[in-house]
């Protein structure tokens, strides 16, 4: 697909964009308003569906002449997201599933922000962009700093679930 001259985004950028937007969205608002992504929410819902169609779309894209470093997170994601969908009904986890479920589905949403970053900064603005590629060292720390805040948000969400607190709804239903 060519470039459609908006940001260098190909007709099929833009819907994978936007698409992520939306996930990202969602997973804020899961993570704010009930404190985790689970499948349990309709928000959690919507996440993970549109992570999915991010991950899909983001397979087609190929601004660097094949597979690369964007499409293996891309399947990291989809399994991250299978294992989070397995721990929430009780799958193959036991007792640590809520545990296991919360761990998936946040380092699902951390990395939605790895190429968030990366983009943006390569990108904008216009004509001069902060980084000139995605090897540069300034992503590397800010994908460090993306981890640590993982680690302390997992951590603040076991420590919630070991006090016997979960926020979510309802239970999974098997064909959600």
């Amino acid at each position: 697909m060519a470039a459609t001259g908006w940001l260098g985004l190909t007709s099929l950028g833009i819907v994978h964009t936007a698409i992520s937007l939306i996930a990202v969205i969602a997973g804020l608002v899961a993570l704010f308003r009930y404190r985790e992504i689970t499948l349990r929410t309709g928000w959690g819902r919507v996440f993970v569906w549109t992570t999915v169609l991010t991950c899909l779309t983001g397979f087609g894209i190929f601004q660097h002449g094949g597979f690369g470093k964007p499409h293996a997170l891309g399947i990291l994601t989809l399994v991250a997201l299978a294992v989070g969908a397995a721990a929430g009904r009780g799958a193959f986890f036991g007792q640590a599933s809520r545990y296991v479920e919360a761990a998936a589905f946040s380092a699902s949403f951390l990395f939605h922000w790895i190429p968030a970053f990366t983009e943006t900064l390569t990108r904008l603005p216009l004509g001069a962009p902060l980084l000139p590629n995605a090897d540069a060292p300034e992503l590397k720390a800010i994908t460090a700093v993306l981890g640590v805040l993982y680690l302390v948000g997992v951590t603040l969400q076991i420590k919630r679930l070991r006090g016997g607190k979960p926020v979510s709804p309802a239970p999974v239903r098997a064909g959600s």
